[in-house]
């Protein structure tokens, strides 16, 4: 019977291939981790967060009207207190915590996509601690998700009647004018403070679910994060 010999530098580069193609494996494994684990996570969090006054209710991601320093800012804080005795400030607080969680609840595409993103190369880089892929997904792709993020709080601003209350305490005095207290600083604000408290549930969230082995993160982190 006639036998066929591979030339050694066929069979060496077939081995070297077949070593690399391992490691690479394994990388595409920890990124299905990683992504499962982000985007279930997220979905979480952004659940949490769209219930009605999970914003205010919290203390620690209680969205606030924007403030000014210096003396100006001292006068504002007059009015803003004068506001509260009329009760419209205490009730354009609650309109604002109550719009970032109607975005919250049209956010989850706005974050899937952004974990989509993720690529192998940012596996490594970020498994060593318990909210590492929450950090990372902000450093890469918090601007990116604070900018879609905008027009849902805009709408939402809209919605709960907060740009209504603003104009209504702009009319008793022209000191949120001056301090450019105005629609468009508002969204910005209130965008920037949601982000906060979405990333900061976010990495909870990441946390408790790395430490249950047993849960569904479990298996999507085998062999990954442990």
């Amino acid at each position: 019977m006639h036998k066929t010999n591979l030339p050694r530098r066929a069979v060496i580069a077939g081995l070297a291939a077949s070593a690399l193609a391992a490691p690479h494996a394994a990388r595409a494994a920890g990124l299905g981790g990683l992504t499962g684990l982000l985007a279930q996570a997220s979905d979480a969090t952004l659940d949490k967060l769209a219930q009605p006054g999970a914003f205010f209710n919290d203390k620690a991601i209680r969205i606030l009207l924007p403030l000014v320093g210096g003396g100006l800012g001292k006068s504002l804080g007059s009015v803003l207190e004068f506001g509260d005795k009329l009760g419209l400030t205490s009730h354009i607080t609650r309109s604002l915590n109550d719009a970032a969680g109607l975005a919250a609840k049209e956010a989850k595409p706005v974050f899937r996509s952004a974990i989509d993103g993720l690529s192998l190369a940012d596996v490594p880089g970020i498994v060593s601690q318990n909210d590492g892929a929450s950090r990372y997904l902000r450093q890469s792709a918090g601007q990116t998700l604070q900018t879609r993020l905008r027009p849902l709080i805009d709408t939402a601003l809209g919605q709960v009647g907060a740009f209504n209350q603003l104009d209504a305490l702009s009319r008793q005095s022209s000191l949120l004018g001056l301090a450019g207290l105005n629609h468009d600083r508002l969204g910005a604000s209130v965008t920037e403070q949601a982000m906060n408290g979405i990333f900061k549930y976010l990495g909870d969230e990441e946390t408790r679910l790395r430490a249950n082995p047993l849960g569904a993160a479990g298996n999507l982190l085998k062999g990954v994060f442990r």
